[in-house]
């Protein structure tokens, strides 16, 4: 079938996602940005503002609890569907109760309550992200992954930019307590299309009809393991972003060094992030033409190529704006594509009737591989400089690469599923 023609009978799919994966984005901008700035302006001492970061960790232990979401349910129309319209009203009444709460309150004499209240937030959103990931992987044909997952990037960093700076305009203009009660009313009206999405029933997978006891979780979990080229698959997995959030870490130290105001900073990043959500479309589009194995390599490469521009600019005594504006979108655009090609190739590696689980336990592998290098960009930077870091992360985004033969000549069959209301026999 025309890629054109397929894009156009999954048009109704590719929407109802967009919508999910922006309802993820808003906690995360809510998190990362808004929530931070505002509890400084509250005066709230910086230990306890990096105490915030606690909330984030039902994002880094969902796949815990991805069997279940996989699990219960299933067999019958709307499965998935379920759990993201539950997931999603229920991150709906936490913004309530966020709204009715007086912010001075809750950044000072209730601080558990706030991390309470945002972990609650983010377990939600998580957990919806297990079943959109699922929904995802099993009704995309094969073909189109690379426009549906250019969809989870473009998703997720609107709902990002929304829940950060924009949240924070809103704040101003509008006062704390009806910028929740309208964050609450727009995800719950987002719900509108996606009950009217007809998810059909999924077939019964194996293990379905086994206990759900702690060994089915553990043989879940570990069967994903044990297919061929998997151990390659890992180390691409491990390593594939590790470089680029290495490095990214420390472009806005080092721009404020350079002299840059926060104000120019904070341009900077809106114009890249957008530059980011166009390239991660157009990622999505030439993934309909080009090979997956090149694609892995040539966009690996780009992220390469940009740490190494920054390395050199680095070295600058006083670069010019012009080459530091074209770095930073550079290193956006190299960002979002490769960020695109791992997406779609971690839903080719999901197995049929575990699509939430298989997705979550990548994401998480690689999150926590980028998570933890992270953590170690600052004192990088102090040691190498500026120049010598962002040499190192280019050097990361590129070694990995040199797996991705080896993984290719022994990876499993792309998992190829054909959704049932694409079928030439569904009426």
């Amino acid at each position: 079938m025309h890629a054109s023609k397929q894009l156009w009978q999954h048009r109704q799919l590719l929407s109802v996602l967009l919508l999910f994966y922006f309802a993820q984005g808003l906690p995360a901008g809510l998190l990362a940005k808004a929530i931070p700035a505002l509890a400084r302006e509250a005066g709230m001492a910086l230990p306890y503002i990096g105490l915030l970061g606690l909330a984030a960790i039902p994002w880094a232990l969902k796949f815990v609890w991805a069997p279940w979401v996989d699990r219960l349910g299933r067999g019958r129309a709307g499965h998935r569907k379920r759990w993201i319209i539950g997931c999603q009203l229920g991150a709906a009444s936490v913004m309530v109760a966020v709204a009715m709460i007086n912010p001075q309150h809750l950044f000072s004499s209730e601080f558990l309550s706030l991390i309470a209240l945002l972990a609650l937030l983010n377990l939600f959103c998580a957990t919806q992200d297990i079943a959109a990931d699922g929904m995802a992987v099993r009704l995309l044909v094969p073909t189109l992954r690379g426009p549906g997952n250019s969809i989870q990037v473009v998703g997720y960093k609107a709902g990002l930019i929304l829940g950060g700076g924009a949240l924070l305009i809103w704040i101003g203009l509008l006062g704390w307590q009806l910028t929740f009660l309208c964050v609450a009313l727009l995800l719950v009206l987002m719900l509108w299309p996606a009950s009217r999405f007809p998810e059909p029933a999924a077939p019964l997978a194996d293990g379905d009809l086994s206990r759900p006891d702690l060994r089915w979780w553990w043989r879940m979990l570990r069967d994903f393991w044990r297919r061929p080229g998997m151990g390659w698959w890992l180390l691409i997995l491990l390593g594939y972003k590790v470089g680029d959030g290495f490095g990214t870490r420390m472009l806005k130290p080092m721009l404020v060094d350079a002299g840059w105001s926060s104000a120019a900073v904070g341009q900077l990043d809106v114009v890249t992030s957008l530059a980011g959500l166009a390239a991660a479309m157009l990622g999505g589009l030439w993934l309909l033409r080009l090979p997956r194995l090149p694609a892995l390599i040539g966009f690996g490469l780009l992220q390469g190529l940009a740490f190494l521009f920054w390395a050199v600019l680095a070295r600058v005594p006083v670069p010019p704006d012009g080459l530091l504006w074209s770095a930073a979108l550079f290193e956006q655009c190299a960002d979002a594509l490769s960020t695109v090609v791992l997406f779609t190739l971690m839903m080719d590696h999901c197995r049929p009737g575990h699509e939430g689980t298989d997705y979550t336990l990548q994401a998480s592998v690689q999150l926590m591989a980028v998570g933890l290098f992270s953590l170690a960009s600052g004192f990088s930077a102090a040691w190498l400089g500026y120049s010598g870091h962002f040499l190192l992360s280019a050097g990361l985004c590129v070694a990995v690469i040199l797996a991705a033969p080896a993984w290719w000549r022994s990876r499993p069959a792309l998992t190829r599923i054909t959704p049932e209301w694409m079928s030439p026999h569904h009426d």
